[in-house]
């Protein structure tokens, strides 16, 4: 049974880094798509980023674009995504996300329903 399981969110103040992980067990992960999504109180849970097995294609939403990079360490199973200049906007829960051997469009890689396994989510505060 696969799981993922995130660690490393926290309060800090904008302008500041983290990095989130995500270990993963069950599986065979050399071969999955994986994905960034969070949820901010009282909206919708969006992407923010995704790294695909067909051709390592990384992608980011605008907003993230330039202050996050997601990695992954298949020898470790997990992945990561560094967060810097942190804004307040960024607050949400960060969930991380895995679908096994699909080879993904751009499109599939931001959307949630693509997604087969989640993390139970690390919350992260920004404050001003």
């Amino acid at each position: 049974q696969v799981q993922l399981v995130e660690s490393g969110g926290g309060l800090v103040q904008a302008g500041v880094s983290l990095r989130l992980s995500c270990a993963a067990s069950g599986g065979t992960f050399s071969t999955y798509s994986w994905g960034w999504f969070r949820q901010a109180p009282g909206k919708e849970r969006e992407f923010v980023a995704a790294n695909r097995w067909n051709g390592g294609i990384t992608d980011y939403t605008d907003s993230v674009k330039g202050r996050f990079s997601m990695s992954r360490d298949n020898a470790k199973n997990a992945v990561y995504l560094q967060m810097n200049s942190l804004k307040p906007e960024d607050t949400a829960v960060y969930y991380c996300a895995a679908v096994a051997s699909r080879w993904l469009t751009a499109v599939q890689a931001m959307a949630s329903g693509t997604y087969h396994y989640w993390g139970q989510g690390t919350q992260v505060t920004v404050s001003s």
